[in-house]
């Protein structure tokens, strides 16, 4: 049986204390080189039908070195556009908005390169990356590998398991680590999640 392979890139110095990182392009941190290197011998014995990766360069880095070689970029597995709160930590926003959450508050417009999205537009760019997969794992020719980032990969389970995008806050994802989504009786579930080998 084929599944849907869900692999977060590794530390970032952003991710390591908490700021936001969307689409500034932050390269990993020799820790998150370490995980994502971490991460090869689970790949070593399987071979992928279809890998797809974030096009910035942590989720790219942590595709190859954890023996991912043949990644595609897929723009539509960049993380979550954070708008003005990119670059921000929760803490800092809470200062100022003391009950806020990313995931019901969504984010403020910040500037031409990061216009924000909220949790219905990144809802809407994991079911296209899910309609992609979904076509491969119906051939049966193996699984679907997406190495990209927390939020976005969050929302993508919500989505996976017929949950709204805002649902993702159920699900925390560590850095350099694989998560499975498979199917039970036909119905969609999660076999293995924050794995690390």
């Amino acid at each position: 049986m084929s599944d849907l392979l869900l692999v977060r890139h590794g530390e970032t110095a952003w991710s390591a204390n908490g700021r936001h990182t969307g689409l500034t392009d932050v390269p990993l941190t020799a820790r998150g080189a370490d995980e994502a290197l971490s991460l090869a011998p689970y790949f070593r014995d399987r071979d992928p039908a279809l890998v797809l990766t974030s096009p910035l360069s942590r989720a790219v880095a942590t595709a190859e070195l954890a023996g991912l070689t043949d990644g595609v970029p897929d723009p539509d597995l960049h993380e979550w556009d954070y708008g003005g709160y990119e670059g921000i930590t929760t803490a800092e926003i809470q200062r100022t908005r003391p009950d806020w959450s990313l995931w019901t508050d969504g984010v403020p417009p910040g500037d031409a390169r990061h216009p924000g999205e909220d949790a219905a537009q990144v809802g809407a760019r994991a079911d296209r990356v899910l309609a992609r997969a979904a076509e491969v794992l119906r051939a049966g020719k193996g699984d679907v590998v997406l190495v990209a980032h927390g939020h976005f990969l969050r929302v993508l389970t919500a989505r996976y398991l017929g949950l709204p995008p805002e649902a993702g806050r159920l699900f925390l994802l560590r850095t350099g680590t694989v998560s499975e989504l498979s199917t039970e009786h036909g119905l969609p579930v999660i076999a293995g999640w924050n794995t690390r080998p």
